[in-house]
């Protein structure tokens, strides 16, 4: 099903019309649906859903969308409908029909859902916070951040994040690219709160082939190189030194337990040196 695409186009994190999209093609042949579906969270302007039409022409996609903003909502239908575009409204249907039964105006408050939960909603929170300010997009995310995780490529850096929003951390995390600056936001904050991953070259040189291998590269690209890594690795002891911040290795590591020993170090049970 590689050649199908599908939209989850939202003004939330996208939860609910991702999980429909997954019930739906869970009913084909399908061993994932990593490569179907394409999340589109956090829609709260008109360009947003130009974006959206376009990127769904571009890949001549089926949309998806739980838009709760009525005039947002009216706008993707009305562009979704020039363009001949297939999708589903998730939402709006149903909340006419309730509309009419329960004689009340909607709230049209984006995830409002969640709030019926606190852990939950604090837990939604967290993955959201994740999700926005994932591989450094974001500076503004470094001052309201719980933790903030700093590495080169391939170092668990965005599942770390994700595993530990499910814990209510708000987590940002950010790679180390000798060719890019990071902000001067990175040295302001308190180094405590800032976490650098560290692995080994030679973890570091099997992961990288490995995923090229995955993209049906050549596992001999500069990425993989042991000059690039060594390169990539000194550059990220230059700035963890320079931040002062703990440092935990990675290296043959899984998620959960780097993740813990963050949590750990985070709650004050363990000290983690440089």
């Amino acid at each position: 099903m590689s050649n199908i695409k599908v939209i989850i186009a939202s003004d939330s994190v996208g939860e609910t019309g991702e999980l429909v999209a997954k019930a739906a093609l869970a009913q084909f042949e399908s061993d994932s649906t990593s490569d179907v579906l394409i999340r589109y969270p956090y829609i709260d302007s008109e360009e947003n859903i130009d974006d959206v039409v376009d990127l769904a022409k571009s890949k001549g996609a089926i949309v998806v969308f739980t838009i709760i903003t009525p005039k947002f909502r009216h706008y993707l239908k009305e562009e979704l409908k020039k363009e001949d575009i297939p999708s589903v409204d998730v939402m709006g249907p149903l909340m006419s029909i309730l509309e009419g039964k329960v004689e009340a105006q909607p709230y049209y408050e984006p995830g409002r859902v969640h709030k019926l939960d606190e852990d939950y909603f604090q837990k939604i929170e967290a993955i959201e916070f994740a999700v926005k300010y994932d591989d450094g997009k974001d500076a503004g995310g470094l001052d309201k951040a719980d933790i903030v995780l700093i590495g080169v490529s391939r170092t668990s850096k965005t599942p770390l994040s994700q595993f530990l929003a499910l814990k209510k951390y708000k987590v940002m995390n950010m790679p180390l690219v000798p060719e890019v600056t990071p902000p001067k936001e990175l040295f302001d904050i308190p180094k405590s709160k800032c976490i650098g991953l560290r692995i080994k070259s030679s973890s570091l040189n099997k992961i990288r082939k490995e995923r090229l291998t995955q993209l049906g590269l050549k596992d001999t690209a500069s990425y993989a190189r042991d000059e690039r890594i060594k390169e990539e690795l000194e550059y990220f002891d230059s700035i963890v030194e320079k931040i002062g911040c703990p440092v935990i290795d990675v290296s043959e590591k899984a998620i959960e337990e780097t993740a813990n020993e963050i949590m750990k170090y985070v709650d004050g049970k363990i000290d983690i040196k440089g």
